[in-house]
């Protein structure tokens, strides 16, 4: 950035001006991508004469790109060369919105009470120890009497002393008394002045690292308005999904779609009209490039001249040698601005507050309902309980996006996924969790020969497993049972499969040797699928 930064000051260097206009900028709209962010800024300034003028912007981000900036003024206000000042920056003022001054001013309330308040608890403390000190005074009295003392006053110098002693004390008590209210309402005011104070820190803020845009204008006398569009990193929005399966009344799939979306650029956003794009500015803009693959062909080396160790090279070696390799290329990467054309955006209806780096704004969309086919899905070989499948169409005009999803089955949370892409049109598949009145097993029975299940011997191989599911649950389920045989592309390898019943469908998803069983398994009711193989290869040969 400072060297782009170095490249703009050198080759758009302002002119000469007669004054210098200071102003500040304020967002009104952002558009936030997957990631980054275009920001756009109103500039509102008051020129003292007709002419042209020097616009000092003083509150622009830190990481602004001056490349990625565009400008646009008022009718009859036209704007020549701008630049970004990195260093140099000249000083500027703070100004408080209505909240934060009266934040402020009460913080400032609370800290007078708080000396007040601490004043208070001196003062108190003062009594104590002037008590405590004249009663110290009083005890370290050791009884020596003047040669001419009298019985008479003997008596009154030790009456003195009892008084003034039971004075001191009791004055120290009672000051004591109320030291402890006098240190509970110190303790107070401070909690009251942390409150107060971390109320002002909550409100949005400046940006303490900042650049000053120069612009070089021409306005008419009196007030104009220059709109400031840049790109920034450091924001970014993502989708999260509430998926509700429900079967009661026919099955149907809600999708409640929010976003939550987050940014750290330095500066809060107060009160901004937020887009949401699926636009991808930042990430590859054109397709890869493929580079011509030379291939070739050399006469094979005997061990006499491999042992050699490649001390003579062929004429085709040479060739090879010579030949320029083909590097591979960094796929271009471009930064569409302001491209987002036929891409989905999301409009917030509402202005909106996004503080700078403390916070995920989460923000609602619009509900889509679908229709979904819900199955019972079963992999005994691994699991001992069915899972309830939902396949269903995007019938939407949009796509849904990649994203974070809670999993509610009845209106209760089952689980959380990862919802993959789904363009409109297309089919997805959601699983919503462990159905447990569906229970499998995958059991291998006993051979004839004692032995269970897989057998093998040096030229065959055969196993037998019986699959049972059983619904406890007092509905029906439509139900599809998964599992597997292994297959062979060898014709010297010959695999025979015995199924009963026959399987509903094999190569299931174009997967080779994956076989599924699709039947409505009614309440109470048990199920048992026998599934065998037998494969068969030459003497000599090896399975793997």
């Amino acid at each position: 950035m400072r060297a782009l930064l170095a490249v703009l000051l050198a080759t758009t260097a302002l002119p000469a001006l007669a004054d210098v206009i200071p102003a500040t900028s304020t967002i009104t709209a952002v558009t936030v991508y997957p990631d980054g962010a275009k920001i756009t800024r109103e500039v509102t300034f008051t020129a003292p004469s007709a002419g042209s003028h020097e616009l000092l912007v003083t509150d622009m981000p830190a990481s602004t790109e001056p490349g990625l900036m565009r400008l646009q003024g008022d009718e009859g206000t036209t704007f020549g060369a701008f630049s970004l000042r990195a260093d140099r920056l000249p000083p500027r003022e703070d100004p408080l919105t209505p909240d934060q001054q009266a934040a402020k001013a009460e913080v400032e309330r609370l800290e007078t009470a708080e000396r007040t308040a601490l004043a208070g608890v001196e003062a108190v403390q003062a009594r104590i120890d002037a008590a405590d000190a004249r009663a110290a005074f009083l005890a370290s009295f050791n009884g020596g009497l003047p040669d001419n003392a009298t019985p008479e006053g003997v008596k009154a110098m030790a009456d003195m002393i009892e008084t003034e002693t039971r004075t001191a004390r009791e004055a120290a008590a009672a000051a004591r008394l109320d030291l402890w209210p006098a240190q509970k309402a110190l303790e107070t005011a401070q909690e009251d002045l942390a409150k107060a104070q971390a109320a002002l820190d909550a409100l949005p803020a400046r940006d303490a690292d900042y650049t000053a845009l120069a612009v070089a204008v021409d306005a008419a006398a009196g007030e104009s308005k220059l709109t400031v569009t840049h790109y920034i990193s450091g924001a970014s929005w993502r989708p999260f999904y509430d998926l509700n399966l429900t079967r009661e009344g026919g099955n149907k799939l809600t999708i409640e779609r929010s976003v939550l979306v987050s940014q750290a650029t330095g500066e809060d956003w107060t009160g901004v009209d937020l887009t949401l794009s699926t636009s991808r500015p930042a990430d590859q803009a054109a397709p890869s490039t493929l580079w011509p693959e030379q291939r070739w062909i050399v006469p094979e080396q005997s061990e006499s001249e491999l042992a050699k160790g490649g001390a003579r090279m062929t004429a085709a070696d040479e060739a090879v040698a010579a030949a320029p390799v083909a590097e591979a290329m960094p796929a271009p990467v471009t930064a569409a601005a302001g491209m987002e054309g036929d891409t989905v955006v999301y409009h917030y209806p509402r202005a909106v507050d996004v503080a700078s780096g403390v916070e995920d704004l989460r923000l609602s969309l619009d509900r889509i309902e679908a229709a979904p086919t819900v199955t019972a899905v079963a992999v005994p070989r691994w699991d001992s309980t069915a899972f309830v499948v939902a396949e269903f169409v995007n019938t939407s005009a949009e796509p849904l996006l990649a994203g974070e999803a809670l999993l509610f089955r009845e209106g209760v949370l089952v689980g959380g996924t990862s919802l993959q892409p789904v363009a409109p049109g297309a089919e997805a598949e959601i699983a919503f969790g462990a159905l447990e009145t569906v229970q499998v097993s995958r059991d291998m029975p006993v051979r004839d020969s004692g032995q269970r299940g897989f057998i093998s011997t040096s030229n065959e191989a055969s196993e037998v497993a019986v699959l049972k599911v059983e619904n406890l649950g007092d509905e029906s389920w439509p139900l599809r049972v998964i599992d597997q045989i292994p297959y062979s592309e060898q014709e010297d390898l010959e695999i025979s499969v015995d199924a009963k019943p026959a399987p509903t469908k094999t190569d299931l998803d174009g997967q080779r040797g994956i076989l599924a069983w699709e039947f409505d398994l009614p309440a109470g009711a048990k199920q048992e699928i026998s599934l065998g193989y037998n494969m068969r290869w030459p003497d000599g040969m090896i399975l793997q």
